[in-house]
C-alpha cells in the first residue's frame, strides 16, 4: 500500500486544488480520503464566509483522492451535487470522502465537509466515471 507521501506526490499535478487553493491530503486509503483547507482571505466571499467554489473544490478533490489514490482505474467526475448546509465558523475545512458503491465503470461517493469546530458545512454526492484501467 502506498504511503501518504506517495499519495500526495501522485496528486501534486492537480495544481488548482493543491497550489492555487491550498488543499492538503490528510489521509487516504482505498475508497476513502480526508483532505483539508486552511481558510484565508482568498477563500472568502463578500459575506466573509468561504466561497461555495472553494468548498466544492475541496469536496471534489477529496473525492478524486478517494477514487484514484489506490485504484488501478483512472476516474473523472461524471456528476456532482452539493448542498451547502451552514457557513463555516472555524478557520479550517475538512472533507471526508467515502465510496458508497463501486461498479465496473462508475462509482458513487459521499463527501461531508465540516469545519474544525464540527460545523456541518456541506454534503456532496459525486459520481465518477472510469476513463482508463491500467
Amino acid at each position: 500500500m502506498l504511503t501518504l507521501e506517495e499519495i500526495r506526490n501522485r496528486f501534486k499535478n492537480d495544481r488548482f486544488a493543491t497550489n492555487a487553493t491550498g488543499i492538503v491530503i490528510d489521509s487516504a486509503e482505498p475508497g476513502k480520503s480526508v483532505c483539508s483547507l486552511t481558510l484565508e482571505d482568498r477563500h472568502m466571499n463578500d459575506n466573509n464566509v468561504p466561497m461555495g467554489g472553494a468548498i466544492f473544490t475541496l469536496a471534489d478533490f477529496a473525492c478524486a483522492v478517494a477514487a484514484n489514490g489506490y485504484s488501478e482505474k483512472n476516474t473523472v467526475s461524471q456528476q456532482a451535487s452539493i448542498t451547502f448546509l451552514a457557513p463555516a465558523k472555524g478557520g479550517r475545512l475538512i472533507a471526508e470522502a467515502d465510496c458508497l458503491r463501486e461498479g465496473h465503470t462508475t462509482a458513487l461517493y459521499a463527501v461531508d465537509v465540516r469545519d474544525e469546530l464540527g460545523t456541518y458545512v456541506a454534503h456532496a454526492t459525486m459520481n465518477s466515471y472510469v476513463i482508463r484501467q491500467q
